[in-house]
C-alpha cells in the first residue's frame, strides 16, 4: 500500500473556450476522412481493441475519493460518492517532481496492481512548461531533467502490464511554446515512448490525442507523429473535458484514418465527467454534469482499448479549489445522478452509461408529506436505446416562482415500454401509466431548479417517447 502523497496531485487543466473554435476545422475535416471510420466498421464495431474485454483495473486504496469516504461516514454524500466514484478505478497521477523518489512511488502502485491482478492506470504528468503554465502549472526543469525523470519513472513499472497515460495537454497544448521548442518536446515525448517500452514491454503507452472539440483530426495527427505515435499504443482524448463518448470515439476514428490506421494504434477516452456532455464552452469544474462510462476495456470498438476515468471524478480543475483537490460537493453532484455501477451490457445493447442492477439502497427514505400545490415545470427526457431495451434521463424542472414541497410526476407510454428498474426516485407502472415520485431527498425544488432521476426499461416493437407529462397534476412542458 502506497503512502498517500502528501501535496494532492495537480489535475490537468482541460481546454480552454477558444480552443473551441477548432471546432470549425474539425468539420471539415471529419467530413473528409468519415469515410475511413466507415470502412473501420465506425463506433460500435463488434471487434475488440487491443486490451482483453475482462481487463480489470486497479483500483487505489488510497485515492482522494476512498480517504474522503472513509473520514466522513456520517454526512450525507459519502454514500454516493463511496459506490459510485471511490469504488472505480481512477487514473494514478505523478504530477509533483521528485526524482529521488519517482522509481520506488510507481513500484508501489505496479506492485500492489499485479498482486491484485489488475492493470493499473499510471498518468505521468510532468512535462517542462505544463499547461503553459496555467492552473496546472510545472513539471521538470528542463527536457533532460524530464528525460531522467521519465528513465526512472519507466524503472518503477517492473514487468507487469500498465496503462500509462503519457502527459495529458502536451501534444495539444503547445501555444506557448515556439517551433524549435514544440520540436524538443515531441523529440522528448517521442524518447518516452521508447524508453517506457524498453523498460516494460506490457506497459501501454498512449500520447495526448485532444479531444473533439480542438484541433482538427490532421493537425493532432501531425503533431502525434511527431512525439513517436507510431511506436505506441495510441492516444488518449477527453482528459479533463466534458465531450460524450460518441463525439470522442467518432474523433478517434477519424484521428486514427488521419494518422493512416495503423493496425498497433488504438485510443483510449476518458469518460469520468462526461455523462451530461459539456456545459457550453466552460471548462473549470462547471456545474450540473455527471460521471459518464464506467472504466471497462469492454468498449465494444476495435479502435477503443478502453473507456478510463484518467481525471478522478471529485477533483477539481483550479477554479472551485486548488487543482487536484477533492471537493465532495463536486463528486457528489457528478455522481447523485449517475446510474450505480453494474456489469457493462451484452454486446449488441450499448447503452451509454450503464443501468444500476437494483434502486441504490442508500437513498434516504422517501418524505411522509405528500406532495403539495400545483407546479409550473418542464421536463427533460432523454432516452438511450439499443435493441429491446433502453435508459431513460429524466429531469424535472420547476419554472414556476414558488417552491414545490414534493413532486409526483406522471406520464403515458405511447409504445410497449416496461419499467425494469430506477433510480433517484420511485416508479411504478400500470398498464402504460407511470408514476415517479420524490425520495424525499429530492423532493423540494425552488423555484428554478431542478432534479433528474432514470429508469431501465425494455420495449417491443415501439419505443416512441413520451410526449405528454404533469407534475403534481399540472401539464408541464417539454424540452
Amino acid at each position: 500500500m502506497h503512502t498517500p502523497d502528501p501535496h494532492p496531485r495537480t489535475a490537468v487543466t482541460p481546454a480552454r473556450p477558444t480552443r473551441r473554435a477548432a471546432a470549425l476545422a474539425l468539420a471539415a475535416v471529419t467530413a473528409a476522412v468519415g469515410l475511413v471510420a466507415a470502412a473501420q466498421g465506425g463506433a460500435g464495431a463488434a471487434v475488440q481493441g487491443s486490451l482483453a474485454p475482462d481487463t480489470q483495473f486497479y483500483k487505489d486504496p488510497t485515492s482522494q475519493a476512498v480517504r474522503w469516504a472513509a473520514a466522513n461516514p456520517g454526512d450525507y454524500r459519502a454514500p454516493v460518492i463511496s459506490k459510485r466514484i471511490a469504488s472505480q478505478s481512477q487514473g494514478i497521477w505523478f504530477a509533483n517532481y521528485r526524482p529521488d523518489t519517482i522509481t520506488s512511488d510507481v513500484r508501489t502502485i505496479t506492485s500492489a496492481a499485479s498482486q491484485s491482478g489488475q492493470v493499473p492506470v499510471l498518468v505521468a504528468y510532468m512535462i517542462p512548461n505544463r499547461d503553459c503554465g496555467g492552473a496546472s502549472a510545472g513539471g521538470a526543469p528542463d527536457l533532460a531533467s524530464y528525460d531522467a525523470w521519465v528513465g526512472k519513472f519507466a524503472a518503477g513499472l517492473g514487468s507487469s502490464r500498465a496503462v500509462v497515460v503519457l502527459e495529458p495537454d502536451s501534444v495539444a497544448l503547445t501555444t506557448c511554446l515556439s517551433a524549435q521548442q514544440q520540436n524538443d518536446r515531441f523529440a522528448s515525448l517521442a524518447r518516452a515512448v521508447t524508453t517506457i517500452h524498453a523498460a516494460d514491454p506490457n506497459a501501454k503507452v498512449y500520447l495526448d490525442g485532444g479531444h473533439s472539440t480542438w484541433n482538427s483530426p490532421s493537425e493532432q495527427a501531425n503533431r502525434l507523429r511527431s512525439a513517436g505515435v507510431l511506436n505506441s499504443d495510441g492516444f488518449f482524448t477527453n482528459v479533463s473535458n466534458f465531450n460524450t463518448t460518441s463525439n470522442e470515439a467518432s474523433f478517434a476514428h477519424n484521428l486514427l484514418g488521419a494518422l493512416g490506421n495503423p493496425g498497433n494504434l488504438h485510443a483510449v477516452i476518458d469518460t469520468s465527467r462526461n455523462g451530461n456532455g459539456p456545459a457550453g464552452s466552460a471548462w473549470c469544474d462547471p456545474t450540473g454534469r455527471k460521471i459518464g462510462n464506467y472504466p471497462t476495456a469492454a468498449t465494444n470498438d476495435s479502435a477503443i482499448d478502453a473507456f478510463l476515468w484518467i481525471k478522478p471524478p471529485g477533483e477539481a480543475d483550479g477554479c472551485a479549489a486548488a487543482a487536484g483537490t477533492f471537493v465532495p460537493d463536486i463528486a457528489y453532484q457528478l455522481a447523485v445522478n449517475a446510474a450505480d455501477p453494474s456489469s457493462p451490457p451484452p454486446s449488441s445493447q450499448p447503452p451509454t452509461s450503464q443501468p444500476p442492477s437494483s434502486q441504490p439502497p442508500s437513498s434516504p427514505p422517501p418524505s411522509s408529506q405528500p406532495p403539495t400545490g400545483n407546479a409550473s415545470c418542464s421536463i427533460a427526457y432523454r432516452a438511450n436505446s439499443w435493441a429491446g431495451g433502453f435508459t431513460a434521463d429524466v429531469t424535472v424542472k420547476n419554472t414556476g416562482s414558488t417552491t414545490i414541497s414534493g413532486w409526483k410526476l406522471g406520464w403515458t407510454f405511447p409504445g410497449d415500454q416496461k419499467i425494469t428498474s430506477a433510480w433517484n426516485a420511485k416508479v411504478t407502472q400500470s398498464g402504460a401509466v407511470v408514476t415517479a415520485t420524490d425520495l424525499g431527498y429530492n423532493g423540494t425544488l425552488a423555484a428554478g431548479a431542478s432534479t433528474s432521476f432514470g429508469l431501465q426499461a425494455t420495449y417491443g416493437s415501439n419505443n416512441t417517447t413520451p410526449s405528454a407529462f404533469t407534475l403534481n397534476g399540472t401539464a408541464c412542458t417539454t424540452s
